[in-house]
């Protein structure tokens, strides 16, 4: 009885273990360390491939205007304002003149005096001249000394000196002038082309130094993006290349433009090369400079090779490979990656023949003794 009532105890028992074990097992193979890994498959194909490159940069004016005074002063009147447009030749501002008014009415002065004193001389020289003549002549006919002739010849030139140092006079007099006028012209801020005002740094009533930047103007037309890209992808960026430059103002619209120079030094510390963009038309209403742009630079087509998406190279160790799907199974192949382009897709010189399986996504690390689930989407 004793022994009856154990065997129906251990095979109650064993009837209670077994679905649980069966359970654990099929839960380890399903979902557990064991369980197969859920890939996305690819084949590798034979397509042209069209590289382009992405870089970041910022709106920049490629000729920027700083005016202001040639020397101290204190800023008499201004008329502008950020953002306001202004014609090549406008009075902008103008500096106050102290006594330079005051100084150029007495050098005026002082040059009609000069002239005065021409006429004065002139008459002199004239009046010595025809005295010099006559007692020439007098002296020829024995009515008159050598001596008063002499006399006569020595005011003549006393006349011509007199006569040319007060010509000196005169060109001086009218030089200062000339020099207290340009100082004059030179308190007025006048714009040098036709733009816009980017930076108001004074007002009425301030003293500035000598060189300080009273106001910035910029031309529009020059408006261009100083761009950086990656020194690995920029393979075959030169000149002329056509871009599609992206504002962050501007909700993702594009802007034609064109690569319009690379500049000869690069950046070292964050190996990248530097570029200037131009629009093909400037935009309406102008960007603020200093905006951020994202500028893609469509390089030249490649000729068909074997390509496969970015997504599948992975690295292994020091190798660059994919995970090739041979027999359900995975088995890492090194490849030789080539040019990319903006859509993901990676030329293969090496290591892969077209119609390959290959693995594109997996939602865990694989190894070589992974058992593969292929799905069409991993979520």
């Amino acid at each position: 009885m004793t022994s009856s009532l154990l065997r129906r105890r251990t095979l109650a028992l064993a009837a209670a273990i077994v679905p649980v074990l069966a359970l654990l097992i099929y839960v380890a193979l399903r979902s557990g360390p064991l369980a197969p890994v859920a890939v996305t498959e690819a084949r590798v194909e034979t397509q042209p491939i069209h590289p382009a490159v992405f870089g970041i940069g910022t709106v920049e004016a490629r000729y920027t205007y700083k005016i202001g005074p040639t020397s101290a002063g204190r800023l008499d009147w201004l008329d502008v304002h950020v953002g306001d447009y202004v014609e090549a030749g406008q009075v902008l501002g103008e500096m106050n003149p102290v006594d330079l008014d005051d100084r150029i009415r007495s050098q005026e002065a002082a040059v009609k005096h000069a002239e005065a004193s021409i006429d004065e001389s002139s008459a002199r020289h004239a009046y010595a001249e025809r005295e010099a003549r006559r007692y020439e002549e007098l002296f020829a006919v024995r009515s008159t000394s050598e001596l008063e002739m002499a006399a006569r010849r020595q005011d003549l030139r006393l006349a011509e000196a007199a006569l040319a140092a007060v010509r000196q006079d005169l060109t001086r007099a009218r030089s200062d002038l000339e020099a207290l006028r340009a100082e004059r012209a030179n308190l007025r801020l006048i714009a040098p082309v036709d733009g816009v005002i980017t930076l108001r740094d004074a007002d009425p009533g301030t003293t500035v130094i000598a060189g300080q930047a009273v106001v910035e103007v910029i031309n529009p037309e020059s408006l261009w993006v100083n761009v950086r890209f990656d020194q690995v992808s920029a393979v075959g960026l030169s000149a002329n290349l056509p871009a599609q430059i992206v504002l962050r103002s501007r909700d993702g619209r594009f802007l034609s433009g064109r690569v319009l120079r690379m500049e000869p030094k690069a950046d070292a510390v964050t190996e990248e090369i530097l570029a200037k963009v131009v629009f093909d038309e400037v935009p309406v209403p102008l960007p603020p400079v200093g905006e951020l742009a994202e500028v893609t630079v469509d390089l030249a087509a490649l000729p068909s090779s074997l390509v496969v998406p970015n997504a599948a190279v992975q690295r292994q160790g020091d190798r660059m490979g994919v995970w090739r799907i041979v027999d359900e199974e995975p088995r890492f192949t090194p490849i030789r990656p080539g040019r990319s382009d903006l859509e993901g897709r990676v030329q293969v010189t090496a290591g892969l023949d077209a119609g390959d399986r290959i693995v594109v996504y997996s939602d865990k690390a694989l190894s070589a003794r992974s058992r593969l689930h292929i799905v069409d989407e991993i979520r």
